[in-house]
């Protein structure tokens, strides 16, 4: 009996020891569905909500500026047969692809020597520091550098360079691409800088004291390590650039013409909101299949191995 009476005493200390886990283990989720509530809930108002209503009203029917309740896939189907969808689709994919290549070759070497060889973030604040001005008045400063009279043209024709201004500089792919480029810049090279920064020098040390070269280095050890900041920062700029209708309309001339734009006119020009939609997810699709070739890619090369060898 006495045994008895004694045990029940611990086991009641057990069970409330236990339970008062369980309430602090409650507590912490609680907190950390408090502190992620705010973002959450901006997500899920203004991202979430208005894509479900585009998505829906992707199947719906147009009228003059206005929609009416369907079910129908024929707003696809006009997409996906009518050639114009994919030259537009073409040329804003060239200019995704080249303005992504550019901006994270650009930035991979500055990336490095911000985290690996300078303590210093001048240099990163000097390429953010482009930000202060605004994305028209940015796009207006090319067309002014790249125009026939602008800077480059008329320093060419003062040096006795050129007898007449290069047109090629101004109202093609190159400014378009150009322009892009420096306004993504700044984007890549965060990712980047942040990718790099959890990859500690000790493990390029190592490699390097192992014998392998500057090369190898790169292509075993960091673009390993880092391929997910690779990709974010590639397919970020990517899908900026590419769903970009501005910067092709005020520079890009007779290659004007992305899906962007043609998605844009659909809102605001033609009325036919539904089509603008299902052209929308549609470009969607194609950013997805972007980034599932582009994994594979880095896959097939060993470049991403699918989980962090690092801390």
């Amino acid at each position: 009996m006495n045994v008895v009476n004694n045990s029940e005493p611990i086991l009641l200390d057990e069970r409330e020891s236990q339970a008062g886990k369980h309430v602090k283990i409650d507590k912490k989720t609680l907190s950390g569905y408090l502190l992620a509530s705010p973002p959450l809930f901006f997500l899920v108002v203004f991202f979430l909500i208005p894509s479900v209503l585009l998505l829906v009203a992707s199947f719906w029917t147009a009228k003059t500026f206005s929609m009416e309740p369907a079910a129908t896939l024929t707003n696809y189907a006009k997409a996906l047969g009518a050639s114009g969808f994919y030259d537009s689709l073409w040329i804003a994919l060239q200019n995704g692809f080249w303005t992504a290549v550019l901006s994270t070759v650009i930035s991979a070497p500055v990336a490095y020597y911000i985290v690996y060889r300078t303590r210093s973030n001048a240099v990163l604040y000097l390429a953010l520091i482009s930000w202060f001005s605004s994305y028209l008045v940015r796009v207006y400063a090319w067309r002014s550098i790249l125009g026939t009279n602008g800077v480059i043209n008329s320093t060419l024709l003062h040096l006795g360079l050129i007898d007449q201004p290069l047109d090629w500089l101004v109202f093609s792919k190159f400014s378009v691409v150009l322009t892009l480029v420096h306004i993504m810049l700044p984007f890549t090279l965060l990712l980047l800088v942040s990718g790099l920064r959890d990859i500690k020098k000790d493990y390029l040390e190592a490699a390097a004291d192992l014998g392998a070269s500057g090369a190898t280095i790169l292509w075993r050890v960091i673009m390993p390590m880092a391929h997910k900041s690779i990709v974010s920062s590639f397919m970020f700029t990517f899908v900026l650039a590419a769903s970009d209708y501005v910067t092709p309309q005020l520079l890009g001339g007779r290659d004007a013409m992305t899906t962007g734009l043609v998605i844009a006119n659909q809102f605001r020009s033609v009325g036919n909101w539904p089509l603008g939609a299902a052209m929308a997810y549609l470009l969607l699709i194609v950013f997805m299949l972007v980034y599932a070739l582009l994994l594979g890619v880095l896959r097939a090369a060993n470049l991403a191995p699918g989980k962090r060898y690092h801390d």
